[in-house]
């Protein structure tokens, strides 16, 4: 399994395993983080480079991948990222590198899921 099926996998196992605990403000939030996302007085594709962005500034490696993930189903291009990576390198500072080494990794890998 690949780095991308392994953080799809167990994000999925979780995320089930956290919904069926059936606690409202656990699902009302779960619920903001997806319409906040939908296109608005922002599209879609903005809000996940925002996200992206804010991401790697927060050094959150699993929102990075979500967010890349969501980008590549949104077809952003490799330039597009790597220009987010650099604004966020730069709000960010230095303590973002590590963070951008892996966001190249697994932008690398859901490439070459595309191209299989």
């Amino acid at each position: 399994m690949n780095k991308v099926e392994e953080f799809n996998h167990y994000r999925g196992q979780m995320n089930e395993k956290i919904m069926a605990a059936d606690n409202k403000v656990i699902k009302r939030l779960f619920n903001l983080d997806t319409n906040a996302y939908a296109d608005g007085a922002l599209d879609t594709k903005t809000k996940e480079l925002l996200g992206l962005a804010c991401s790697m500034v927060l050094r959150c490696d699993d929102c990075v991948k979500y967010h890349l993930g969501k980008c590549h189903e949104l077809k952003f291009t490799r330039e597009e990222i790597f220009e987010a990576f650099a604004i966020a390198n730069l709000v960010g500072g230095t303590i973002v590198i590590p963070h951008l080494r892996r966001a190249v990794e697994y932008w690398d890998e859901l490439e070459q899921l595309e191209n299989d």
